[in-house]
């Protein structure tokens, strides 16, 4: 149970995990010394608001909704260790409410010819391609500058992070809003953080956690005898992520080729507008007009609004064919994942590539 006579104790632990980069960070100036301060009051405010899973089912003063939604919590975290042997700790046993609809906000950036990310790196997470921030104010903040300085700049609102075992991460009320089995898939995909991370690779760190997450939900639909789920939304997902990848590999081909920039800026914008128009086909000919991605493909875009679905999907095929190697052996499977993790970069993306095989050219 956590109890707030321990508050000294847990911003200790804060601020060891953060120290490092902190005092590294003395040398660049306050702005990087206010990033980390941001940081570290953020964590800390998350661990005091947790309380346990169990405690708010029992109690009948508490929402009969927020307690039943808590208990499929309960099974589905118990089937992610049992079954698909992810960590065994008191992560996702934990509850807390934040009060807002995302714990943190991201803030992607790049070159404005380039889908390369701005990294940042941190002293345990190592590089990741993103920069995030407890105030979706101050991610607001950060993304102006970026833009003054010539950057395409996206904004993206996250419901959960692993702190990579080096907390008890709760369940937060910002991953209440998507029902019992999206609960489900976020439990997962932040516990396979927790059983591999690989420092400064985060297309790899987030496709292992995704492929977790798509083939964890698979096996917990089944033990629960449901079917696999094979709704429309799901196919229109897949659908449409594969146009966005496909855009992202005609811009890495036009930035590769010396063109003025003027040039290169209308080839662009022509590759933003053919996206829409693949979409419109797609969504008219094939989905009877439903436009849920609406909203997203008709927002300004760029080239750091691409980064996520690289960064979370490019390598899921390849895990699910190192999953199918190892026989659908979870054990296994992570020990590969493990030797994969150890390669060097160069090494590990010329395996992933092999297990990943030719693209369809059908799809």
């Amino acid at each position: 149970m956590i109890r707030p006579h321990s508050s000294h104790r847990l911003l200790d632990r804060v601020f060891r995990f953060l120290f490092p980069g902190l005092l590294l960070l003395l040398l660049n100036g306050c702005a990087s010394v206010g990033y980390y301060g941001q940081l570290v009051s953020g964590q800390l405010r998350l661990l005091q608001a947790r309380e346990p899973i169990d405690q708010v089912i029992a109690d009948p003063t508490r929402d009969p909704q927020l307690r039943a939604h808590l208990a499929q919590a309960r099974e589905a975290r118990a089937f992610a260790s049992a079954r698909l042997h992810l960590p065994e700790n008191k992560s996702y046993r934990l509850y807390a409410d934040i009060g807002r609809p995302f714990v943190v906000w991201n803030v992607f950036a790049t070159p404005e010819f380039s889908l390369t990310p701005q990294n940042h790196c941190f002293p345990i997470a190592g590089c990741v391609a993103y920069r995030g921030y407890y105030s979706q104010g101050a991610a607001r903040g950060e993304a102006a500058l970026q833009r003054l300085q010539g950057m395409d700049v996206a904004i993206g609102g996250v419901e959960a992070y692993s702190t990579l075992g080096w907390f008890n991460d709760p369940i937060l009320s910002s991953m209440m809003h998507w029902g019992d089995e999206r609960l489900a898939t976020l439990i997962f995909h932040e516990l396979a953080h927790q059983r591999v991370y690989v420092k400064d690779d985060t297309q790899f760190n987030e496709s292992f956690a995704t492929f977790v997450e798509q083939e964890g939900t698979r096996q917990w639909r089944a033990s629960r005898g449901l079917g696999p789920d094979t709704g429309k939304r799901m196919q229109q997902r897949e659908q449409f992520i594969q146009r966005v990848l496909d855009t992202r590999q005609r811009l890495e081909q036009l930035y590769a080729q010396p063109l003025p920039a003027e040039q290169m800026r209308q080839r662009k914008a022509e590759e933003f507008q053919r996206l829409r128009a693949d979409y419109e086909h797609l969504r008219d000919s094939q989905w009877a007009g439903d436009k849920y991605f609406d909203a997203w493909v008709y927002a300004p875009l760029n080239n750091a609004r691409l980064l996520p679905f690289g960064l979370y999907s490019q390598w899921v095929p390849a895990f699910a064919a190192l999953y199918r190697r190892e026989g659908g052996d979870w054990v296994a499977f992570y020990e590969a994942v493990e030797k994969l993790g150890k390669l060097s970069a160069a090494e590990r993306r010329a395996a992933l590539e092999a297990l990943a095989g030719p693209k369809d050219p059908t799809d």
